[in-house]
């Protein structure tokens, strides 16, 4: 598939520019409950080029999330900046933000968050509407990111018919089909057996194989080991596991 984010254009981009996909500078955000501030993220300072693999280890409650959301433009930044393949979007506005999600982001989430009754192949061609691209196009190239990753005889199942393995599979190829600079993976073994989790890490590894720039969260240290590279957040840091 020809996307003008595919991994492989990003990862020789980054590789001949030296520009990472996401640099944030002195990152911050607080929680404010009533007359009391939470600060969760207090200065981080991250870099990931082209075709990494990172996982970000903490504790529940230590800012992964947050840190995620800031990175997917679901949420934004008190202080610092923050720029995706070269372009500061800490503070644009609300349509800019949705198309940049849209076209550089890809997620998964730990719960699929798949559309219920619906085949696997309209779920991953859901993302695709929204490019004014023809039905026929985004069904051909759902099919295409299906069929990548491992599920080309499931098209027609709705999540029913899945099992948990194979529906993370369908959310990592929702995920994929815009061909994102970005990967943004949510504890996505959180919800999988043992096997099933494994499966998984093995797809993600063949992605970053592939030229896929992964950032992925997670409680777990065997999860996170799978990884290229390791941070810790601690404190509202980010520091090397």
């Amino acid at each position: 598939m020809d996307h003008p984010y595919s991994a492989t254009v990003q990862r020789q981009a980054g590789r001949d520019t030296g520009t990472p996909v996401v640099r944030t500078t002195a990152l911050a955000r607080t929680y404010r409950r009533g007359s009391i501030e939470v600060p969760v993220l207090r200065t981080v300072d991250l870099r990931l080029a082209a075709g990494e693999w990172v996982a970000v280890l903490g504790p529940s409650g230590s800012g992964k999330s947050t840190l995620l959301n800031i990175l997917g433009l679901l949420d934004r930044p008190d202080a610092g900046i923050y720029e995706l393949a070269g372009e500061d979007v800490s503070d644009l506005g609300e349509g800019r933000r949705a198309a940049i999600r849209n076209q550089r982001i890809g997620f998964v989430f730990q719960s699929f968050n798949l559309l219920p009754r619906t085949s696997a192949l309209e779920n991953v061609a859901t993302p695709l509407l929204y490019r004014g691209l023809r039905r026929a196009t985004r069904l051909a190239r759902a099919q295409a990111t299906l069929e990548r990753v491992g599920l080309g005889e499931q098209l027609d199942y709705d999540p029913a018919q899945l099992s948990g393995g194979q529906l993370q599979r369908v959310a990592i190829a929702r995920a994929l089909v815009g061909g994102p600079a970005l990967l943004l993976a949510d504890e996505p073994t959180g919800n999988l057996d043992a096997r099933s989790g494994a499966e998984v890490l093995d797809l993600f590894a063949d992605l970053h194989r592939a030229g896929s720039t992964v950032l992925m969260i997670t409680h777990d240290p065997a999860v996170a080991a799978r990884a290229e590279r390791r941070l810790l957040l601690d404190n509202g840091r980010l520091a090397p596991a």
